[in-house]
């Protein structure tokens, strides 16, 4: 299914690979009966601590669904304290857990993939703990944040990145939410629409290795078991290839799984202007409740 959303211009970034330097550290507003774990450690890697914010619902409500954000910023920019727009997911019932992940100036690739399978297994090793329903876990992210989504959930049961979180076979997600995420790193780097530094930066010394880009792209583990997915992405975007989606959209449809493609007509890469940004995030919510995920 395909959807176009018309646009007539754009407000902002969101979740860029042009981020600031500057952190920004906004407060999450949640609410009442809800609790917040902030900088829970789910992984290491040397020296480095993997950190993820939760926030909870009542243990009264049942397990609840969670969904897992991702920021964006190129593998190389961004930090999960940006990220704060999580009011309809909690009018839902969801869990939210909010991670950070290893940006290349601490390691290249495959580090950042490895980081956001380590946050999906901590969450499936602590579901009990945490009341989460393990049946029930959505994906989601913006850019780099999409690329990292699609790479957490269409992995599966594909192991090749557990190497720092071992001891959970029965991995899978209930769907994905990938806003203009990157899916072909080989054609991100050095392909013929628009090619990205912030690609070939993040895969560091392999960049000129196909079979390693291809490794690390979403696209490469399409399958019919796949996980139900939602992409959005703006047709005249000057950073992510909007072919990049429509690649995805085709093989995601090929394999017969379940996908809605939204197409932000004239939108560029990041925050489409209020209006249209409300009617996309109603038709994730709405995608969602027809995936029976929704408490």
């Amino acid at each position: 299914m395909k959807r176009i959303i018309s646009l007539c211009c754009l407000v902002g970034f969101g979740f860029s690979s042009i981020a600031q330097d500057v952190v920004q550290i906004k407060k999450v507003v949640y609410p009442s009966g809800y609790e917040e774990q902030l900088n829970v450690v789910y992984t290491t890697a040397a020296n480095w601590e993997g950190k993820m914010d939760l926030y909870l619902p009542a243990k009264e409500r049942g397990p609840s669904p969670v969904i897992i954000n991702i920021h964006g910023g190129g593998w190389n920019k961004g930090n999960k304290e940006s990220q704060t727009g999580f009011s309809n997911f909690f009018k839902k019932g969801y869990a939210v857990a909010n991670i950070e992940y290893r940006l290349v100036q601490v390691a290249p690739a495959p580090a950042a993939v490895e980081d956001t399978r380590c946050a999906l297994i901590y969450l499936i090793k602590n579901a009990k703990q945490l009341n989460i329903d393990v049946n029930r876990i959505v994906i989601m992210g913006g850019s780099s944040g999409g690329h990292l989504a699609l790479m957490g959930g269409l992995l599966a049961n594909n192991h090749l990145f557990d190497i720092n979180c071992k001891g959970v076979e029965q991995i899978k997600v209930a769907a994905i939410i990938d806003k203009y995420g990157i899916t072909d790193l080989w054609d991100w780097a050095f392909g013929p629409n628009k090619t990205s530094k912030s690609a070939t930066m993040w895969l560091g010394e392999r960049a000129r290795d196909e079979a390693f880009a291809k490794s690390v792209s979403p696209i490469t583990y399409v399958s019919k078991l796949s996980p139900p997915t939602f992409i959005v992405h703006g047709n005249e975007d000057p950073i992510v290839p909007y072919q990049e989606s429509e690649a995805l959209h085709k093989k995601l449809l090929e394999a017969g799984v379940k996908t809605e493609f939204i197409t932000a007509e004239g939108g560029l890469h990041g925050n489409f202007p209020k209006d249209k940004n409300t009617e996309v995030n109603a038709a994730i919510m709405a995608f969602l409740k027809d995936l029976d995920i929704h408490n």
